[in-house]
């Protein structure tokens, strides 16, 4: 494993709160004020498709590579001298669409990552196309893996092969199925020895499903370092990778671990 102990802290900021059904104009204009709560963060985490809520209108909502959403982001990642990361709907190069995380750097390069597992329950796979490559992105020397919603639920496309520092996932994840949220998160810190960020939505979407929110993030031991509960609103946590490096250093399960490779 690396040496963490000199990396500074990390500052988190989840955004938690309603999402305006299909209508992404409201959603920036929504998630612009909230922002301005989130200033001095390193790494500010939105809903899954923030700016329209789950929906399936893929070919209707889709913007295009470069379209308003990406200049909205590098605008607000300048402004906060940040990153600023969620996932939108978007009609790729060839054409395909795609439930795609960006993540908008404060220089205005913009990288992201394509959701692997699509939500079969809900027909995502008749309208998007999955992903095929995880993704590591460095932020002051962390290394931070983004997913998305219903990646949470596949062990080996979660599994670290690459040294991950902090995981998260950014969801629309209903409050039927809450109670599964709340228990693979933690499985998911635990079995990775790194810290685990989950980020909802809360509200009522478009075809009358609620969210419970219950955004949070954990610690490598699964324990809760924040709960943002039902609330609404700009929740903060600072991250230590001087206690990362040092419980890696007590309890080096990541020595044991087995061997395997992704077949996509």
């Amino acid at each position: 494993m690396r040496d963490l102990t000199n990396l500074p802290d990390l500052q988190l900021a989840l955004i938690q709160t309603t999402l305006t059904w299909q209508d992404a104009a409201a959603n920036r204009e929504h998630f612009a004020g909230l922002l301005e709560q989130a200033h001095g963060a390193d790494l500010v985490i939105l809903p899954e498709m923030f700016t329209t809520g789950f929906s399936m209108s893929a070919s209707r909502l889709a913007e295009p590579e470069e379209g308003p959403t990406y200049a909205w982001l590098r605008e607000q990642a300048a402004r906060l001298e940040g990153v600023i990361t969620g996932s939108i709907i978007i009609e790729a190069a060839d054409g395909s669409y795609r439930n795609r995380l960006l993540w908008a750097r404060p220089d205005g390069e913009i990288l992201h990552y394509d959701k692997r597992h699509l939500f079969r329950m809900a027909g995502e796979h008749q309208h998007y196309t999955a992903g095929e490559q995880q993704a590591v992105f460095e932020l002051k020397g962390w290394r931070v893996r983004p997913l998305i919603c219903y990646d949470l639920r596949f062990p080996v496309w979660s599994r670290d092969a690459h040294g991950t520092d902090l995981l998260f996932y950014t969801a629309n994840w209903p409050a039927a199925r809450r109670d599964a949220w709340n228990r693979l998160l933690p499985a998911r810190a635990i079995e990775n020895l790194c810290f685990v960020a989950g980020i909802n939505r809360v509200g009522e979407d478009g075809k009358g499903h609620p969210y419970s929110g219950d955004s949070q993030v954990l610690d490598y031991l699964g324990d809760s370092l924040l709960q943002a509960g039902e609330g609404d609103g700009v929740f903060r946590c600072t991250l230590s990778a001087r206690n990362l490096a040092a419980f890696r250093e007590r309890f080096p399960a990541y020595h044991d671990g087995d061997d395997f490779e992704l077949k996509v």
